[in-house]
């Protein structure tokens, strides 16, 4: 059967009730509906002959669904991750968060865009192959994780399984641009110490408010040392997203005719595979080093946010001249007759992935590469129907390229 007369074989209706469905599921992190997003899913592996099972991990009965199309062998294992817990609902919906609904132009819901578009359209790509008859040498691996939003814990925890493949494709949002590279990300805590006097004295204080000012937007420009090229260090970005200041530790705020002798800052930062997390502490140090030769008698210290065990999103890397990477460039081509664009793409780069967890601690070659991404994490979060539908013809044409 040829690709176009493959391609034309998608149930669209089918494709876009099972997101819908998805969707209905109130899956946030570490909640009942998040396990039982993960059983639906089994189930419906199940359904379309795939060997399936529920990976437990943790001692909360949290479970990862797995799926197995086995091929006949002597192919490459082509393997598709995504994670099912979604971000809380916001302020500011005009359509109903859970119901799934679709119109002319979108799919609408919260996480429909980070990832259940990207999960349903690997499953439709491997159901519309069976219902067709393929036969596959490689076998292809689909999992439905958990805890991706606590960073990774789900992936992390098949990796820790042994679960491996070939290449690997992540379906997190990207508007079906091929994501070679993206960022690390970590968590720091800055803390200035001044000095304080009444406002009838302040030209003998040590404002910590003003210095923090002064700070801010010199933290939000940062690049790090040691990047290995212009696009590695494209990716670097701190961001200062939490500010308290007052009198004291313990930040009293109502004596306000007092200059304010401290300030706590929180943010995040990325950095490029081949950099380090101590690399860009480092960096900000000797920033906030001038920061005190600036303010004399301030006091500068950083720190990195302690997470309580929860793994950090490593970097993530792949070449251009992969085949993971060329077969799915050469689908996009196929599918829309124009070039992918591929690269450490914005604003994709900046995200953490699971991409990060099999290439750092899996080995694994791949790419990522999704639905969705333009209405992400916003109110009234949708997805393009022609680009769900469109991935999954590029899913097919992938699975086909790499396990043949």
């Amino acid at each position: 059967m040829d690709h176009n007369t493959l391609l034309a074989r998608i149930d669209v209706a089918g494709s876009l009730d099972l997101l819908s469905r998805m969707v209905q599921h109130k899956s946030y992190s570490k909640t009942e509906g998040e396990k039982q997003l993960a059983a639906f899913m089994s189930e419906r592996m199940c359904e379309i002959g795939l060997d399936s099972e529920l990976a437990p991990f943790g001692n909360e009965g949290r479970v990862n669904a797995v799926g197995r199309w086995k091929g006949t062998g002597g192919g490459k294992s082509l393997l598709f991750n995504g994670h099912v817990d979604t971000n809380p609902v916001t302020e500011g919906w005009t359509v109903d968060p859970w119901a799934g609904k679709v119109d002319d132009d979108f799919i609408y819901g919260i996480g429909v865009s980070n990832m259940k578009a990207g999960d349903a359209a690997y499953f439709c790509a491997v159901k519309t192959l069976i219902d067709a008859g393929v036969k596959l040498k490689g076998d292809v691996i689909l999992t439905y994780v958990v805890g991706e939003l606590q960073g990774g814990v789900g992936t992390y925890s098949l990796l820790e399984q042994g679960l491996r493949a070939d290449y690997f494709v992540n379906s997190e949002p990207t508007d079906l641009k091929a994501m070679t590279m993206h960022a690390a990300a970590f968590m720091f805590i800055i803390e200035l110490t001044g000095n304080t006097r009444h406002l009838s004295k302040r030209e003998e204080a040590v404002d910590a408010i003003a210095a923090a000012c002064d700070l801010i937007p010199r933290l939000n420009a940062m690049k790090f040392s040691g990047a290995r090229s212009p696009a590695h260090e494209g990716i670097n970005r701190v961001h200062v997203g939490v500010v308290h200041g007052a009198l004291g530790r313990e930040l009293h705020e109502w004596r306000t005719p007092q200059v304010a002798d401290f300030v706590r800052i929180k943010g995040s930062g990325r950095y490029a595979p081949g950099q380090t997390e101590a690399g860009a502490i480092a960096d900000m140090r000797r920033e906030l080093d001038a920061l005190q030769a600036r303010f004399p008698g301030l006091k500068a210290e950083i720190m990195s946010e302690d997470r309580a065990g929860v793994p950090t999103m490593p970097p993530f890397e792949v070449a251009p001249e992969s085949p993971i990477v060329l077969a799915i460039n050469q689908a996009y081509r196929a599918v829309r007759g124009e070039q992918q664009p591929t690269g450490p793409v914005a604003p994709s780069c900046f995200y953490g992935t699971d991409a990060g967890h099999l290439y750092t601690y899996g080995g694994m070659e791949g790419i990522v590469c999704g639905p969705g991404g333009r209405y992400n994490t916003m109110p009234d979060e949708r997805v393009d129907i022609a680009d769900f539908l469109d991935m999954i013809r590029i899913y097919m044409l992938t699975i086909l390229e790499i396990c043949s």
